[in-house]
């Protein structure tokens, strides 16, 4: 072997040994806060039935609520995230949980809609920087080459959230029925949210700044990352606050966004009332089979991150789940009352919606500098979160008004399938890693 193919060897061992340090001591810690995140985002889902019928709430109501989350989220994304950058990632994220965790657990004090929609708007305040705010700390611990895999460890969380949250929000609905006191929605909002203040207390105390603020890489390490990232810096076509709301490609980006939420938040929103209105009646069997489609995509988004950074491709590793997302959306609109079917979508869409969203964060990065990427994934983030408010209001005005959800399904399944097509638009030569 020659010196120069010897030294390539060495240089990938260093390289992967700092990788997976790196995973190792940031990665656990992450991804129990995005499941808590998430827990806390789609626990509303599980409430629904037992909360509309104690609180009077039309499926319109309950919509709205549950979209105003992301109004919000639209409305204090890119403020939150460039506060981000100002106070430092730790501070600010553990801030960010410590509020969230503080208002979800609140929520079993709602008796109106009235309180509904201002509970549901904070919340949305206090969790429009953290998963934008955590994508751009994690673009300045990893080169591009790295991100699907990582980004997909990360996003795991969502279907875990279904997976774990499923069985958990059906059996705490099903068992602390009228315990103390408390409706079962009341004491599911109390268990799933406490846990969040502490992990943000945790975060304050473990999450390091930055790479250049730890103790546990050696200096060859962080200079190898520097140069890594530095080179990739140059390549970089964004560079200012003004060039993100210029550049046509950030408003295809947010277009595209706008697709993978729509399939994301109409399982997170409507899966369990769209499983109780295929027959299935009991609170703890919804909960299970809630969580089958999130298991299949916690496989499929895993095995998608891979293949993207082994390729070193991304355009149709996200194409094809969200053309999935939207196939398994109409499947489960064609008949909602036969139950083999209706999971049978459910499950395509779960792995395709799964996949979906760590796959659409590779795709900034290419063209967001690292002093842009705060403000520009925020923005990309806050105007696709649009879409978030606009499929749990969709099909519950569309149920209230037909008595079914399924011409819904079949507008959302054609507005995701056509975010799928739009992602083609991007140039592979920018957005595939070299």
């Amino acid at each position: 072997m020659s010196t120069a193919n010897t030294a390539d060897t060495a240089g990938t061992v260093a390289h992967d040994r700092t990788h997976a340090t790196i995973t190792w001591r940031l990665m656990p810690l992450l991804l129990v806060c995005y499941l808590f995140a998430h827990l806390d985002r789609i626990n509303i889902g599980f409430a629904k039935m037992q909360m509309s019928a104690d609180l009077q709430f039309s499926d319109t109501v309950y919509g709205f609520g549950a979209g105003l989350f992301f109004i919000a989220y639209a409305l204090f994304g890119v403020p939150s995230n460039m506060a981000l950058d100002r106070v430092g990632p730790r501070r600010w994220i553990a801030t960010l949980m410590v509020v969230w965790g503080t208002l979800s657990t609140g929520m079993f004090l709602i008796d109106s809609a009235a309180g509904f929609y201002v509970l549901r708007f904070l919340l949305g305040v206090a969790e429009a920087g953290f998963f934008p705010g955590i994508l751009v700390f994690l673009n300045r611990w990893y080169p591009a080459r790295r991100r699907a895999q990582v980004t997909a460890l990360f996003a795991i969380a969502v279907p875990m959230a279904g997976v774990i949250g499923g069985p958990l929000s059906g059996g705490i609905l099903e068992h602390f029925h009228d315990l103390g006191g408390l409706r079962g929605w009341q004491w599911m909002f109390v268990i799933e949210g406490l846990p969040v203040i502490l992990l943000g207390l945790v975060v304050l105390k473990c999450l390091p700044d930055s790479f250049e603020a730890v103790k546990w890489l050696t200096p060859q390490a962080k200079q190898q990352l520097r140069e890594q990232l530095s080179l990739e810096e140059q390549r970089k076509s964004i560079t200012s606050f003004s060039a993100i709301l210029n550049n046509p490609q950030v408003w295809l980006l947010v277009a595209v966004y706008f697709a993978v939420m729509l399939a994301v938040n109409t399982l997170a929103f409507w899966m369990p009332t769209l499983i109780h209105g295929a027959g299935i009646g009991s609170d703890g069997k919804v909960g299970l089979l809630s969580a089958v489609p999130y298991l299949a995509g916690c496989f499929f988004m895993i095995g998608c991150g891979r293949s993207s950074d082994r390729n070193r491709e991304r355009r149709w590793h996200l194409c094809v789940p969200l053309l999935m997302a939207a196939l398994g959306i109409a499947l489960a609109g064609l008949s909602p009352g036969n139950p083999t079917l209706v999971l049978a979508g459910l499950i395509v869409a779960g792995m395709g919606a799964s996949a979906a969203l760590p796959m659409f964060w590779q795709l900034p990065p290419a063209f967001l500098s690292n002093g842009t990427q705060a403000a520009g994934i925020a923005l990309i983030s806050s105007f696709g979160s649009i879409a978030s408010f606009f499929a749990p209001y969709l099909i519950g005005w569309m149920r209230d008004t037909t008595q079914s959800a399924s011409l819904a399904l079949y507008v959302l399944a054609l507005l995701i399938a056509l975010g799928g097509l739009l992602v083609l638009r991007t140039r592979a030569a920018i957005v595939n890693p070299h």
